[in-house]
C-alpha cells in the first residue's frame, strides 16, 4: 500500500527497486539480532513485512468494524472503508526530494497506525524510505545535464528523427532502442548512474542507516507477532 504522491516533478521510484541501492547490501544481514523466525534471504523479508503489515491493518480494520475485501459495496461504505485505512483531512506527512517530487501522507488511519506498530516511528520510517526509494531517481536527476550524456543523448535524437524530419514525441520503440545501442546512449547511462548512485548514497548515508535500523527492528517484531485469530462464524466484521 503505497504512500499517496501529490507532485511529481519527475519520476518516483518503485519501493520495491530501493532494495537494490543499499550500499553493500547482501541477502543476510550480519548485524540483524538472531531470531528463528526472522528469514534470511532478502525476499522472504520483503513477504514478511508485507504480511505483518496486512496483519496489522486488518486488526485495525476489525477494532472498527470493518473488512478490506473485494467484495462490492456501497458508495458510502467503500468511503468510509478508505477514510479508515488511509486516513482523512489534510496529509501530515511530506517529504520533498532532490529531484523536485513530493511524496505525501497520512499521519492517522490503519495504514499509519500499522507502520507506526510495525516500525516503532512511522514519521522517520516515511522520511527514510522515501529517500531510499528514491535514491535511483536522484542519481539520475544528476546526471541528465553532465555533458557527456547530452553528447549522447543528442546523437540518440538524430538517430531517432534522421535530419529533415522532426523528432517523433513517442519514437517506434524498436527504433529507440536500437539507436539507444548504437550511440552508446545506454552504456552512458549506467556509467554515470553508478558513479552518481555512490555519490548519492554518500549524501545519504544517515537515512541509509535509519532505514536499515528500523527495518531489521521491524523483522523481528513482524516474526513475533501471535497468529491470528480466525473470526468466529457469524460474528466477522464486515
Amino acid at each position: 500500500m503505497p504512500y499517496a504522491t501529490a507532485q511529481l516533478a519527475r519520476r518516483v521510484l518503485p519501493a520495491a527497486a530501493a532494495l537494490a541501492l543499499l550500499a553493500g547490501c547482501t541477502s543476510v544481514r550480519p548485524d540483524l539480532p538472531e531470531s528463528p523466525a526472522v528469514p534470511a534471504e532478502r525476499a522472504a523479508q520483503d513477504a514478511l513485512l508485507r504480511a505483518a503489515e496486512r496483519r496489522l491493518v486488518d486488526d485495525c480494520l476489525a477494532d472498527r468494524g470493518l473488512r478490506a475485501t473485494a467484495e462490492p459495496r456501497a458508495p458510502a461504505q467503500d468511503r468510509a472503508l478508505r477514510a479508515a485505512l488511509f486516513g482523512t483531512g489534510p496529509r501530515e506527512l511530506s517529504v520533498t526530494l532532490a529531484t523536485g517530487a513530493t511524496v505525501t501522507a497520512h499521519s492517522d488511519g490503519c495504514l499509519a497506525a500499522a507502520r507506526d506498530r510495525l516500525y516503532g516511528d512511522q514519521r522517520r520510517w516515511f522520511r527514510v524510505q522515501v529517500v531510499v526509494d528514491n535514491l535511483r531517481a536522484e542519481a539520475q536527476a544528476r546526471y541528465r545535464d553532465d555533458p557527456a550524456h547530452r553528447a549522447v543523448l543528442a546523437r540518440w535524437t538524430a538517430c531517432v528523427a534522421p535530419s529533415g524530419r522532426p523528432r517523433p514525441h513517442h519514437p517506434d520503440p524498436g527504433d529507440a532502442a536500437r539507436c539507444a545501442r548504437e550511440t552508446g546512449l545506454d552504456e552512458t547511462r549506467a556509467r554515470l548512474e553508478r558513479a552518481e548512485l555512490t555519490e548519492v548514497r554518500a549524501l545519504h548515508r544517515e537515512e541509509l542507516t535509519t532505514y536499515r535500523q528500523l527495518r531489521d527492528r521491524a523483522l523481528l517484531r513482524a516474526a513475533r507477532l501471535p497468529a491470528p485469530t480466525p473470526p468466529q462464524k457469524g460474528n466477522a466484521p464486515s
